[in-house]
Formats: structure tokens, sequence, C-alpha cells
């Protein structure tokens, strides 16, 4: 039985050194082998070492998806220096913030990509801010481009001769050593940096690889989601642990996306719902997805399994989370449409350890009843980088990360994810998914989309529903409003209904995310203002 590589220059070496023309990467229409990848790998480790880089470094990575990409990461972890993972959305405040917190010494950077000047963006971040930084490296793939010297008295050195040079002649990848930090969303408050070692990152991938059946022959997987957020990030190491060609694509577009699938004969893909909103109306028949055997299910994405099964898609619903990794758990497809698009599923590890707690009590509950999940398994992080109080916090101590999720388990080892704990509704007594509520809602022929929050209103915590009409809809609360009565449990019928034009949202790597925080400040703004319900538009 083959060993299961311990370290990320091992997840790469198995492949470069037994099969090393077998194509890693597909990249604007050209292979990439897994020894050129090494390669490639080996001599940006060999330059970020002339830069300074040593164990426990920083080198953050502002990149989109390109082969450049999984490079710096294998360098990093050849060097034992740690990866931040930066969203390219990210402008000068979150830049500011990370730069300040994570120190990195390098920053690799595309200063031109889909026309953004992201040095520019720099310069609105104070100079203090940058003092970590030994040198910017500018990666281009137009070979006219060249990089300015400097940037405010930081050297500026182009990603082309960074790797110019021979390959790094010593490894210091280790299991233990760090090697990515993942930024948390942090809508409410600062957020986090989940910390993984390599052995975290290289095992998980090798099980996410045989849980999602990457390694079946004729595999292709799709890379389109960013490799900066855990979700991009896991599809892709878990494609490499496989051996499975990664097709990747820098940014996303949906019709492009789909003939990528159909040229390329992709056979796995892990998507997020704002992605599938586009690509499903985009195929006009089953040929669309004729080869894909599997596309996994992101944030948002489970209104989509019916019209994706509709193209001939089967879709199943996914977990994750960046302190467990993503991919950790996913359902089976052979089951019931309605189940299998549910969030949670089968660990993909038979080392991974699932169950619940109640909230308040702090008792741990049984198959079926809806508590806190709590997770074990080997994909887990190291800690929050620089956070201590925070990472002791988010452990039991027997060793569960307290995911702040509320689900169940169930006797055959699946479980079901329903929501945050921040957005569970505790109403009349009872702890209640907002998802319940929101699936009522949007049965009313009235109703595109619905979105339920909690609000305390004279010292109880009502629902409250926002929706986004159908088009050429009329919209009428008291008629959704009967409309619930009729179909749940009163305590769990919404106190108000509003109508909006379009929910906030905020754009993250692993998808659009609606902020729920929002809706809760302008839901109790409008009850306490009397607002009539079409009020909430304006």
């Amino acid at each position: 039985m083959t060993a299961v590589p311990q370290t990320l220059t091992d997840l790469i070496a198995v492949h470069a050194h037994s099969r090393a023309e077998a194509p890693a990467l597909i990249y604007r229409d050209q292979p990439l082998s897994y020894a050129a990848l090494e390669a490639e790998s080996d001599r940006l480790a060999c330059g970020l070492r002339d830069i300074g880089i040593v164990a426990g470094d920083r080198v953050a990575v502002w990149l989109p998806n390109t082969p450049a990409w999984i490079a710096a990461l294998v360098a990093c972890a050849r060097l034992g220096a740690i990866v931040v993972a930066t969203n390219t959305r990210f402008r000068s405040t979150e830049m500011a913030d990370l730069l300040e917190r994570t120190a990195p010494k390098v920053l690799l950077l595309w200063p031109g990509f889909r026309k953004i000047d992201f040095l520019s963006i720099l310069e609105d971040v104070p100079a203090q801010n940058l003092r970590s930084l030994a040198a910017i490296v500018a990666y281009s793939e137009d070979e006219t481009q060249q990089p300015r010297q400097r940037f405010r008295d930081i050297p500026v050195r182009a990603y082309g001769d960074v790797t110019s040079g021979a390959a790094a002649d010593a490894s210091a990848a280790s299991p233990e050593a760090g090697c990515v930090l993942f930024n948390t969303s942090g809508t409410t408050k600062a957020p986090k940096f989940v910390l993984h070692n390599q052995r975290s990152i290289a095992v998980h991938a090798h099980d996410v690889a045989r849980g999602f059946r990457y390694v079946e022959p004729d595999t292709v997987v799709l890379g389109v989601v960013p490799f900066c957020g855990v979700y991009g990030f896991v599809t892709m190491t878990a494609a490499l642990a496989a051996g499975a060609p990664l097709v990747v694509a820098s940014s996303f577009n949906a019709q492009e996306t789909l003939s990528a699938i159909e040229r390329y004969r992709v056979t796995s893909m892990n998507l997020t719902g704002d992605m599938l909103a586009q690509i499903i109306p985009l195929a006009h028949d089953e040929r669309a997805f004729a080869s894909v055997r599997f596309c996994g299910s992101g944030t948002g994405a489970p209104q989509y399994s019916a019209p994706a099964a509709e193209k001939g898609m089967t879709g199943t619903g996914l977990y994750g989370s960046s302190e467990v990794q993503a991919l950790f758990s996913r359902q089976d497809e052979s089951i019931s449409l309605p189940e299998r698009a549910q969030g949670g599923g089968l660990p993909v590890t038979p080392d991974a350890h699932v169950r619940t707690r109640n909230p308040d009590t702090g008792v741990l509950l049984g198959h079926g009843e809806h508590g806190m999940l709590e997770m074990r398994a080997p994909s887990m992080l190291m800690g929050y980088f620089g956070d201590e109080a925070a990472t002791a916090a988010a452990l039991t101590e027997d060793g569960y990360f307290k995911t702040g999720d509320l689900g169940y388990t169930l006797e055959d080892g699946r479980f079901v994810y329903l929501a945050r704990m921040g957005d569970t509704l505790r109403l009349s007594g009872f702890l209640v998914s907002p998802a319940q509520i929101e699936e009522v809602v949007n049965e009313h022929p009235e109703v595109a989309s619905c979105q339920v929050v909690g609000v305390e209103l004279e010292q109880a915590l009502r629902s409250i529903a926002f929706v986004v009409l159908a088009p050429g809809a009329a919209f009428d609360e008291p008629a959704i409003l009967e409309h619930c009565r009729h179909r749940m449990a009163r305590y769990k019928v919404p106190h108000r209904v509003f109508a909006l034009e379009r929910f906030p949202t905020t754009d993250g790597p692993n998808g659009v995310k609606v902020r729920k925080e929002a809706l809760r400040e302008l839901g109790r703004n409008l009850c306490a203002s009397g607002a009539m319900a079409s009020d909430a538009g304006a």
C-alpha cells in the first residue's frame, strides 16, 4: 500500500517522479506536467530563499488561479514557509489589516490582472503596515511588461527573474510545519487567520481525492473557484493528490466555463451557488454536462440542485470551513434529491468524528437532535495565527472544534448542516433554522428568494423575512404571512415580511454571501419606525 504523503512537496513529487510528463494542470489551453510544476516550484523556492525567506516566514500570495499560485504554495512548503492566501478582491483596508497581522516578508502579486493596478491599491496602505516586506514579486503573463524597480522603498522583482535560477538543493518541508493561512469571513468583527500545517493539508487532499473519487480513471477536475479560499484550495490540492488534470481558470465566466467543461471532458467540479446560477441557464440540454460525474454544491447552492438535475448534472451538498477545510464531507449521489441537496453528508475520512452539543446546557446530544456541531479530524487547523485565546476558545477539552454551526447527526455516520448558530433563531423556546422558514416563504408564487433573520423586538426574538419578488409579481405581505400560517407552526411564522430589490451581499473566495447582520439591522430599524413592508426596498 502506497504511503500517504505527509508534506506538500511529497504530494507533487509522488507524481513528478513516477509519471513525470502526465498533465498536472491545463492553463490557457496548455498542459503543464508534474515534472514542470515541481521544477518551477523548486526554482521559485531558490529565488525566495535568496530574498531571505526561511522556515516560519510568511509569503502573501495575492494572485488569481494560476500555475504560479500552486508553484508558490509548494515552494514555500519546501522552505518551511507559510503562504498567506490573499483574495484578489481585497482592497486597501483589507490589505492593511492582512499585512499588519500576518507580517509577510514577500508579497507575490499580478500588478495588471484584469486591468487592476494592485500596486495603486497598496498606495493607500499606511507605510507602517508594509514594514515587514523585504520584497514584492510581480507576476505577469505579458513578457513585454516590466515592473517598476521599487515601490515605496520596497524592491520589486519580476517573477521570471526570481524563478530563473537553479532549483533549491535542500528541503525544509516537514509534516508539522505551518504552510497556509486562510482568512475567515469576519462579517461582524476582524477576521481570524486559520493556520494549517503540511500534514493536515496533504492528508486531507489524499482523503478528498478518494472520497470524491478523483482517483477514478479519466478524471478531469475543474479549478475555477479561487485558490485563495479553502473551497477552491482543497479542490486544487485533491486533484494534485489524485494525479488528475486540473483545468485552471483565473477568473469565472459562465460561458467560458461551460465551454471548458465540454472541451476537456470535465468529470468533477465544485461550484458556488452564484456560479451555478449563471451556468445552468446557459446549458440548453443534457449534453452540456454529459461528461460530469459529480458536482459539489457550495455556498447558497442547494436551491440549484433541482434545476441542475433537469440539465443532467448530479449535484450534492457539501460541508467545510477554514478550520476543518473544505470538502470535509459530501452527500451521496444515490440518495433522494432533497436529502443530497443538504449541507453535510459523510466525512471523507473514517478518522473524522462529528457530534452535537446543546449550546445552552452543554449536554452532548443523540442522533437527530439539533445542536451545535463539533468535529475532530486530521484536517483540523493548527490554530488561529497570533491568537492563542481564540484557538483555546474554539476547541473543547478533548480536542473537538466548535464549529458554531447548527445541525444534527444521523445513525449511518452522516450529519446535516442547518445554519450558522449566530443565524439560528430561538423562537418560543425552540431552536429554529432560518432555512426552515425560508423554504416555506419561497414556495409562495410572488417570491423569487427569501432570507430570514432574528430581531429583538419588545424583549423577544422575532423572525423577519426579507424577500426578492418574482419578475412582475405584486408584493402582498398579508398573503405571504397567511401562506406561512397554513404550512408551519405559528411560532415560526415571520413577524414581518419586507420586500427588497436585492439582498446585501459580500463577495468572498468561497462565493457570494448574504450579509445577515445588515439584514438584522435593517429589520430592526424598519420595525422600530413602523415602516410599511413596501418601504424596505426604497
